[in-house]
């Protein structure tokens, strides 16, 4: 179904009702025609015609060449320009600080309180300690003795330590049981450092050894202790 646009209708039929616009087209269109037969007849369209047919005239155009610049005279050199001098550049300003105003010195005094009244109480008598009771009184003793005199053979001297000369002390370190008997004996001191001084501290050895002696006491009752002897020998003939 076809819809109908009454607006577009209503304006053409306005149109039509104008006959003044008709009738302007149709006198400009037979200006036109009359101007275009007056042209005919009066032969002003051949001569237009024959304007555009006339011959076109070329030129060809030579290209002028420019003088020759003259030759070069003796000219002075250019001038020498010195440098400009360098542009003035002002220092940097530089802020300084004013010294800092030192703080006033503010000084304190203090002042002692009045003194307080207090009660002095006397100290206390000092107790007296307990004496100590007296220290236990040590053991007597009595050292072991061997007597190389009377009860034990003298150690002598062999033939090699009596052709070296060897001289000194030897001290024997032993210890003696309640019957009087050494229990163990070893050299604590030699009589030297030679080979014929070391044969000295073995004899010395063997004789405590082999010898029979006193033993030692503690209050009076046989203890076996631990002493010492020292036997010298000098070469006397």
């Amino acid at each position: 179904m076809c819809k109908v646009d009454w607006r577009h209708r209503v304006d053409f039929a306005q149109q039509q009702r104008n006959p003044g616009r008709h009738l302007i087209g149709f006198g400009i269109v037979v200006a036109l025609h009359v101007l275009l037969g007056w042209a005919l007849v009066t032969g002003l369209a051949q001569r237009m015609i024959e304007v555009i047919k006339a011959p076109i005239e070329t030129k060809i155009i030579e290209e002028t060449k420019p003088p020759e610049p003259p030759p070069p005279e003796n000219l002075p050199p250019p001038p020498k320009f010195a440098p400009p001098p360098p542009s003035f550049v002002p220092p940097p300003e530089v802020n300084v600080n004013p010294p800092p105003t030192p703080a006033p010195t503010i000084t304190t005094t203090q002042v002692a309180p009045p003194p307080t009244a207090f009660q002095v109480t006397p100290p206390p008598a000092p107790v007296t300690a307990p004496a100590a009771p007296p220290a236990p009184r040590p053991p007597a003793r009595t050292e072991p003795r061997i007597d190389f005199q009377n009860a034990c053979a003298r150690p002598e001297y062999n033939t090699q330590a009596r052709r070296a000369e060897a001289q000194g002390s030897t001290t024997i370190l032993f210890t003696m049981d309640t019957t009087g008997q050494i229990s163990e004996a070893t050299v604590e001191k030699s009589s030297g450092p030679s080979r014929e001084h070391k044969m000295l501290d073995r004899l010395a050895l063997e004789a405590v050894r082999a010898c029979k002696g006193t033993p030692g006491t503690l209050d009076g009752k046989p203890e076996k202790l631990t002493s010492r002897i020292t036997y010298v020998w000098r070469i006397t003939d």
